[in-house]
């Protein structure tokens, strides 16, 4: 098992008790600059970001985790840090089903 398996894989069994512990994902961090991370969908500039369309969020990503009642939640992106369910980032990918 490599290093980055024991990550992904600790990130994705993440329980809610240990995630209420995490940090909040701030957008000057610069894993978040890198990737146009807004704490709100709303302040995304489609000019930077053209493949953003409206209604996508963290909560409707299919790469963050938790609960969907939770408004802060883990995602691996974001590795030991937790994003909003309203923001937005460039590695958005649509949930499946």
């Amino acid at each position: 098992m490599t290093a980055r398996t024991v990550m992904v894989a600790s990130v994705s069994g993440i329980g809610p008790a240990l995630a209420a512990g995490l940090p909040r994902l701030q957008e000057d961090d610069p894993s978040a600059r890198a990737l146009g991370y807004r704490n709100d969908a709303a302040d995304v500039e489609k000019s930077m970001y053209p493949r953003f369309e409206p209604g996508q969020t963290c909560a409707n990503c299919n790469l963050v985790q938790g609960s969907d009642k939770d408004a802060w939640r883990p995602c691996p992106i974001f590795a030991g840090k937790l994003v909003n369910a309203r923001g937005w980032c460039n590695a958005w990918v649509a949930r499946s089903g």
